[in-house]
């Protein structure tokens, strides 16, 4: 068992704070990476998105989506998509880091912003933008159970993860994969201090370097 308050310590330590400011001029995104107790295990909350949407339709996410001009920071158009989106207001969320921030493969810079909220918070979702809300506990985001991996997928740095998870509260089974699965690895692997039973592409003790050369590579290619 971990407490919010070692969590929060730990992720910390990884806030990558205002050191990607000065990138090059990208289209800027931000995810919010919601974590909360229950019965002394992490979890996490994760979107199904409209199938009516142009991108990403039907697709399990995390809140956020594309910075706007009033946004002051990366933090900003987490906290406002996810209260666009899921009714989470900004106080509701202790926003405890940055971490590092990953190319989409739409050309969009993605800024994760990990929070946490309170267990008793109820979701309102956005019918126009998310169909379903659930949550997920972050260990089964390094556990085997569930996991398959693709190798050598196009655009994929290391292997493409994917998951299927059953929510026992609706029956419901999920798909997360992609973008979305490697941000989960990443913060379960991070939070729980664990490595994952599965081979990830990232050091476990400094993942930041990885996505360092990784982010550089991609920015090369520009």
């Amino acid at each position: 068992m971990q407490t919010k308050e070692e969590t929060v310590a730990v992720l910390k330590s990884f806030d990558i704070g205002d050191k990607f400011s000065d990138l090059p001029v990208l289209p800027r995104a931000s995810v919010l990476i919601p974590l909360f107790v229950r019965g002394g295990e992490l979890h996490t909350l994760m979107t199904l998105r409209s199938a009516e949407l142009r991108t990403s339709a039907g697709q399990v996410c995390f809140p956020g989506g594309k910075k706007d001009p009033e946004d002051r920071d990366d933090v900003d158009t987490a906290l406002r998509e996810a209260e666009e989106e899921i009714g989470l207001t900004a106080d509701g969320v202790e926003v405890v880091c940055r971490l590092f921030p990953v190319m989409h493969k739409s050309g969009l810079l993605v800024t994760p912003v990990v929070g946490f909220i309170e267990e008793s918070f109820r979701p309102r979702p956005n019918p126009a933008e998310v169909s379903a809300v659930f949550t997920v506990p972050l260990d089964f985001f390094i556990s085997e159970k569930g996991h398959s991996a693709a190798h050598g997928a196009a655009g994929t740095p290391g292997s493409l993860h994917s998951f299927y998870f059953v929510d026992t509260d609706s029956g419901s089974q999920y798909h997360i994969w992609g973008m979305t699965a490697m941000l989960a690895i990443l913060v379960a692997a991070l939070a729980l201090g664990k490595k994952p039973e599965f081979d990830v592409a990232f050091d476990f003790e400094d993942p930041l370097s990885f996505f360092q050369q990784i982010l550089q590579r991609r920015i090369n290619k520009l």
